[in-house]
């Protein structure tokens, strides 16, 4: 794989199976349209680590072995602008069959690609976050662009279908979290809220804006995360939408306002931190965005929000596997010093800090983190620390979802599992691995332990009970059990309601 002079990169790990390597490299030798490349023993080495050290990628060089010329023949830059390109031209595509079979076509050269620039140190993290969100946003627009084209070729929208599209439709995609943030990982799933300004469409008589995002959203997800003989694209989350329970999965612009003005929770207002149009009307949603800046940042913050903002923290240590650092069998993500603990402590002081200073209200993790430290909020060896796990953690979780495209943050249990991986990571032992990721758990835990470390304790004498987020929470479960409910989930469920303000609470709707 060439490289222009400002990506070179290192040498790519060893195949942890090299028999399979062997036999992969051996067929492709006797494939003409990649015999000549593999002549390039820098090709030949890069080859052996993605067959040797993931199934799933030789599984996609053996269908597709003319993808060794497409993409080791220019620099991974230049590949990737091709791939986003021819992409964008599924716009065309006849009907959605084709479309869909286009794009997992292009998610899985553009694994191959970005596995390629990643494991060889050609691109920075921040190079291969930005590619695989780059890959998203062009699969949802032309996605979404193909559905308002479709409906107008049914008749549904009143425009010819060659100029039909979103860009003053008034239908908003944001892209929530990781993808907001343009921090995707390599198997990462892509959360979406859905929004629309009414009477903007110009909709055949008898159907309604409401009616006819609903069913935009619905073929949105089904093309995105609907697996066929080619795969899948991504995997779509629409649960971040307001109140999700309890609304569509499109919700009109003036709702989603008042939602958020009179009962949006403290973790909505972290989920927005990272928010970003992606898709439709770019301009409605940036409007959006502008006018939720007051909700978002607080210039000051009240006993009641502060509170909640500790429980958010402390539900963290709820989850499995938190409760002690660990190599086998830890999540790297979730786990004790994981990538979910350097996120919050980042986001947790935005959300204190930003309200006052506009400085502290980016979406990008590491900047941030030296904003903090430049702000006098952290010390520079927090930050410095924090960006080498933050960067060793985000690297070993996209080899660990690499080696069979899984999107897992679990590391093996079994010493030939963490062998397979350590070698996949540039290790030469398992032991050295252990070493350095074990350092970098400790320095995340140490550091994260003293943000809010006076906060109340989770749990009361009963046991903990904690309603924050969409999830239920598993200890607050077994609180509830104790209690004597019968139905826990279910009771969790309805008390998260009344946080949303869906039912009716005897004081004021906040």
């Amino acid at each position: 794989m060439e490289a222009t002079p400002e990506e070179k990169g290192q040498q790519a790990p060893k195949p942890f199976d090299g028999t399979r390597a062997d036999f992969e490299l051996a067929y492709f030798s006797h494939d003409e349209r990649s015999a000549a490349v593999l002549e390039d023993p820098g090709v030949r080495a890069l080859i052996a680590a993605l067959t040797g050290n993931s199934s799933y990628l030789a599984r996609l060089l053996k269908v597709h072995p003319e993808w060794i010329e497409a993409l080791f023949c220019v620099s991974p830059s230049q590949a990737l602008d091709r791939l986003i390109g021819e992409t964008a031209d599924a716009i065309n595509a006849p009907d959605q069959a084709t479309l869909m079979k286009l794009l997992r076509l292009a998610k899985a050269k553009h694994a191959v690609l970005v596995a390629s620039a990643d494991i060889t140190g050609i691109w920075t993290l921040e190079q291969v976050t930005d590619a695989l969100t780059r890959l998203a946003d062009v699969c949802v627009r032309v996605t979404l662009d193909w559905l308002v084209r479709e409906a107008a070729r049914k008749g549904q929208l009143l425009v010819p279908p060659e100029t039909a599209c979103c860009a003053e439709s008034g239908i908003v995609i944001l892209g929530m979290g990781k993808y907001g943030a343009g921090e995707l990982n390599y198997s990462s799933d892509i959360d979406l809220v859905i929004f629309y300004e009414p009477d903007t469409l110009p909709l055949k008589e008898g159907i309604y804006d409401g009616e006819f995002c609903v069913k935009l959203g619905q073929g949105l997800v089904r093309i995105m995360q609907e697996r066929t003989g080619e795969g899948y694209v991504f995997r779509t989350d629409l649960r971040l939408r307001p109140d999700p329970g309890a609304t569509p999965i499109a919700v009109s612009l003036p709702a989603a306002e008042i939602y958020y003005e009179s009962r949006g929770q403290n973790w909505e207002r972290a989920a927005f931190i990272k928010a970003r149009p992606v898709a439709g009307d770019l301009e409605a949603g940036a409007r959006f965005l502008k006018g939720l800046e007051p909700y978002i940042w607080r210039r000051n913050l009240d006993f009641a929000a502060i509170a909640d903002i500790h429980s958010m923290k402390r539900q963290i240590h709820a989850v499995q596997g938190h409760g002690h650092i660990a190599v086998a069998g830890h999540n790297i993500k979730l786990g004790r010093g994981g990538i979910r603990e350097i996120e919050f402590f980042v986001q947790t002081q935005q959300l204190i800090a930003g309200g006052r200073d506009r400085d502290l209200r980016g979406k990008a993790t590491v900047p941030m983190l030296y904003m903090l430290a430049q702000k006098k909020w952290i010390s520079d060896q927090t930050a410095s620390e924090m960006e080498a796990a933050y960067r060793f953690l985000r690297t070993l979780e996209h080899r660990l979802q690499m080696i069979n495209d899984e999107q897992t943050q679990t590391l093996p249990s079994s010493d030939s599992g963490l062998d397979h991986v350590a070698c996949f990571m540039g290790f030469e032992t398992r032991d050295a691995f252990a070493l350095v990721l074990t350092r970098h758990l400790e320095n995340v835990q140490s550091h994260y332990a003293q943000l809010f470390e006076t906060a109340p304790s989770l749990a009361e004498d009963g046991g903990s009970l904690v309603f924050t987020g969409t999830e239920d929470d598993p200890e607050t479960l077994e609180t509830l059990r104790r209690l004597g409910f019968h139905q826990a989930s279910e009771i969790s469920h309805i008390v998260r309601g009344w946080h949303t303000g869906r039912f009716a609470a005897p004081r004021s709707p906040r």
